[in-house]
C-alpha cells in the first residue's frame, strides 16, 4: 500500500513559504545588527570614508550603509553590496517580517570604546554592524526600535551604466576615485598606463581612491581594475588626453554580476 503523508497541503505550503522568506544562517547568511543615520532623506550620509561624495549623483542613492571595522576592512569593502533582513525570530517588536533590502558600503562606522559593544558601542570589534541610511533601514525595521538584529549576506551589485573614473590630485600625483562598480562592487587592485608610459601599479590611498605618483597630465589613460573576486577588466583609453583634474569619465564597460565569489 502506498504511504501517504498525514500533513495537510496547507501545512506544507506554509513550510515552503516560511523557508523562502526567512533564510537560515546555514545558507550563507550571518548574524549582525543594524542602526540608522542621515535623516529621512539620507542627506546626512553624503561623503563618507569611501569618498563617493554626493551619493545621489554617484548613483548609490539612499540604500547605503556605514560598516563596522569588522566588515570595513580598512576600505577594501567600499562598494560591496549586502542583502539584509531583520531577524524576526530574535526581535519580534521592531522587525518587519519577510522584508529585505540591499545596501552598498559607502562609509565607515568607527568604534566607540567608551561604550560597551552591547550598549551603544555598536560598531566596536568584533561586532558585524551596519549603520544604514534611514530610508534603507526603514524597509526592514520599525523606527522606534532604533537598533535591530539582522541576517546579512554579500550579494552581487547591480549598477546602471559603466564604471566611473573621477580624476583628482595634482601635476605629479594622480588620485582616482573608481565608482559605480558592479559585481563584487569592491576593488582589490588597479594599474594605470598612459599613452607615453608603461603600465604602473596604483595603491589604495583611502576608501575607493587609488593613487599613482606619476606625471600623467596630457596623456590618454588606460586602467586595469581587479575586483575582490579576482576578475580584471581593462578600460582602454577611458580617460582622454585632454582630461583635467576634477573631471569624471564613465566607461562603456562593467563587471559581470553572475558567478561571484565573495
Amino acid at each position: 500500500m502506498e504511504a501517504r503523508s498525514s500533513k495537510p497541503w496547507s501545512f506544507l505550503l506554509f513550510v515552503v513559504t516560511a523557508a523562502s522568506r526567512f533564510p537560515a544562517t546555514t545558507a550563507g547568511w550571518s548574524k549582525g545588527s543594524a542602526t540608522f543615520y542621515g535623516g529621512s532623506d539620507a542627506s546626512g550620509t553624503m561623503g563618507g570614508a569611501c569618498g563617493y561624495g554626493n551619493l545621489y549623483w554617484s548613483g548609490y542613492g539612499t540604500r547605503t550603509a556605514a560598516l563596522s571595522s569588522a566588515l570595513f576592512n580598512d576600505g577594501a569593502s567600499c562598494g560591496a553590496c549586502y542583502q539584509l533582513t531583520c531577524d524576526h525570530e530574535a526581535e519580534e517588536r521592531w522587525c518587519l517580517p519577510g522584508k529585505s533590502v540591499t545596501v552598498t558600503a559607502t562609509n565607515f562606522c568607527p568604534p566607540n570604546y567608551e561604550l560597551s559593544g552591547d550598549d551603544g558601542g555598536w560598531c566596536n570589534p568584533p561586532r558585524a554592524h551596519f549603520d544604514m541610511a534611514q530610508p534603507a533601514w526603514l524597509r526592514i525595521g520599525i523606527y522606534k526600535g532604533g537598533i535591530v538584529p539582522v541576517l546579512y549576506q554579500r550579494v552581487a551589485c547591480v549598477k546602471q551604466g559603466g564604471v566611473r573614473f573621477t580624476m583628482g590630485g595634482f601635476e605629479r600625483f594622480l588620485l582616482v576615485l573608481i565608482s559605480n562598480v558592479a559585481g563584487t562592487g569592491s576593488i582589490k587592485a588597479v594599474w594605470v598606463k598612459g599613452t607615453g608610459t608603461e603600465r604602473m601599479p596604483m595603491s589604495r590611498n583611502w576608501g575607493a581612491h587609488w593613487q599613482s605618483p606619476a606625471a600623467l597630465v596630457g596623456q590618454a589613460l588606460t586602467f586595469g581594475v581587479t575586483d575582490t573576486a579576482g576578475q580584471t577588466v581593462v578600460f582602454q583609453n577611458v580617460v582622454p588626453a585632454w582630461w583635467r583634474f576634477g573631471q569624471a569619465f564613465t566607461s562603456n564597460l562593467q563587471f559581470p554580476t553572475s558567478a561571484q565569489s565573495f
